[in-house]
């Protein structure tokens, strides 16, 4: 419970009607979530206004009301706060009310197309290795310490964010790893935060059906880095052509990773295997479980990350070579047989170029890679002739699928795929909209020795059809069909 006043205290820009004297139990954007004593924040959504249901929170006993456009006939009942922007001030009163927790730890960013996930992870991991409690938000999981929280979103709404935050200093956390979507940072989620660091991994394509064109999608990116503070530090891929593009505007220090040129940090990778990679990172020789030049980065990232929170140079090393795969990216499960399949959640045209190209350079071209290959349903449409393109290119045999489909035709989704398909290429294309049969041909069709990658769902546990979810896992399915159990 916090006093109204105590959580506007500081706040610019909002005007208010009615007492500032009274106590809030909660904070809530979504009516249906509104309790005896909650603040409500009225946010304009994408598909909905919460300006709709103001009369609706106010009946389930909201004591204060956030808008931006005041009622004609404001209740005289409540407090009415009236603000520009009223997603911005969410996130400032849901810190303020949870007690400002990203200001107790030092919290850090990842942001970028590809590459999230795996590197808040494993900063999360190593920073546990350090002997360090410390929380993560993250695609697949967050976590407050060694406790597992459920995940939903890339980036949570804000209140979830600073409770889980809370969560966190709670418990002693010292840290927090959180991905940072473009979503959120464009929707103002992460609103409130105050950022030590922020991470930049890549950009591709990706996300257009919401941003519509690349430079609006870029620029939610580098909004994400124009907000750090002088104290922070922005780390950005040297590699990627809009790597210093994030930096142009930022107050934060500027620091630089790189494989090809000049930077703060640098990897070269020695040797390449199934099982591993001999890294040389800033000169020092070290051995990674990870594969492929984009997991060269990624650990890269995650090393000069640590070493700009002041970590030990050498260390960080040690501990970086017992650092684990992330569920999902890049997991090879072998058969009796020999075949080999690798599972990963490449569901953009780069990521899964650079998936197909690491396995490229490890194999002896003696076996056949196969890949299984889909594209969602109801999102940006113009990457899925991309997807085809990659995978028809890169593979000897290509079964086209269903991903998460949603409300779409799995066929019609296919058919998309498949004009990126050229000519000479079609013969080598297998269209099978079934998902587990599209996996079970594939490993029918593979020999031993041959590679089957399965790409686009990664770590998901679910295919969504027709706003159904159901369970699936690509990894069970692969396990069935080979008669393996457990991990291999």
């Amino acid at each position: 419970m916090k006093n109204l006043n105590e959580i506007l205290s500081g706040l610019s820009g909002l005007e208010v009607t009615g007492s500032k004297d009274i106590s809030v139990t909660g904070v809530a954007f979504d009516s249906r979530k509104v309790e005896p004593g909650f603040l409500f924040v009225a946010v304009p959504g994408t598909q909905v206004d919460g300006h709709q249901f103001i009369d609706s929170a106010i009946a389930d006993g909201a004591v204060a009301i956030v808008c931006e456009t005041m009622p004609e006939k404001p209740s005289p009942d409540v407090t009415w706060i009236q603000c520009e922007n009223s997603a911005l001030t969410l996130g400032e009163v849901a810190s303020r009310f949870f007690g400002e927790p990203s200001a107790q730890m030092k919290v850090v960013g990842v942001t970028g197309t590809n590459g999230k996930t795996t590197i808040a992870t494993l900063l999360y991991q190593l920073f546990g290795m350090l002997g360090y409690k410390t929380g993560l938000l993250s695609t697949i999981c967050n976590y407050v310490d060694d406790k597992k929280r459920p995940s939903t979103h890339t980036t949570p709404d804000p209140v979830q964010i600073h409770e889980l935050m809370a969560e966190m200093v709670a418990v002693g956390c010292n840290y927090c790893f959180m991905e940072v979507s473009s979503h959120a940072i464009h929707q103002q989620r992460i609103a409130g935060i105050q950022f030590d660091g922020g991470i930049f991994t890549n950009l591709t394509h990706d996300h257009l059906d919401y941003h519509k064109t690349f430079i609006e999608y870029r620029n939610a990116k580098k909004l994400f880095f124009d907000g750090l503070n002088k104290g922070s530090f922005a780390l950005t891929n040297a590699d990627d052509k809009n790597g210093m593009v994030m930096l142009q505007n930022t107050a934060a220090q500027k620091l630089t990773y790189s494989m090809r040129s000049l930077a703060d940090f640098r990897v070269k990778v020695l040797e390449s295997h199934f099982d591993g990679m001999l890294l040389s990172v800033d000169g020092t020789e070290v051995w990674s479980h990870f594969v492929g030049n984009f997991n060269a980065m990624n650990l890269l990232a995650v090393y000069g990350t640590a070493v700009s929170l002041g970590a030990e140079k050498v260390e960080v090393l040690q501990q970086m070579s017992l650092l684990k795969s992330v569920d999902g990216r890049f997991e090879i499960i072998r058969s009796p047989l020999g075949v080999f399949a690798i599972v990963d959640y490449a569901h953009t045209p780069d990521a899964l170029k650079n998936v197909l190209s690491s396995i490229n350079e490890i194999r002896t071209r003696n076996e056949t890679l196969f890949t299984v290959v889909g594209a969602g349903g109801d999102r940006d449409k113009t990457k899925r002739p991309e997807m085809a393109q990659e995978a028809a290119s890169a593979s000897d045999r290509v079964v086209l699928t269903a991903d998460n489909p949603r409300s779409e035709d799995p066929e019609e989704i296919i058919a998309d795929m498949m004009k990126g398909v050229e000519a000479h290429q079609r013969n080598k294309v297998l269209a099978i909209s079934n998902r587990k049969e599209a996996i079970r041909t594939a490993a029918m069709m593979a020999r031993p020795g041959d590679i089957i990658l399965v790409a686009g769902k990664g770590h998901e546990t679910y295919q969504e059809i027709k706003g159904v979810k159901h369970h699936f896992d690509d990894r069970e399915v692969i396990r069935e069909i080979f008669g393996v159990t457990g991990q291999n």
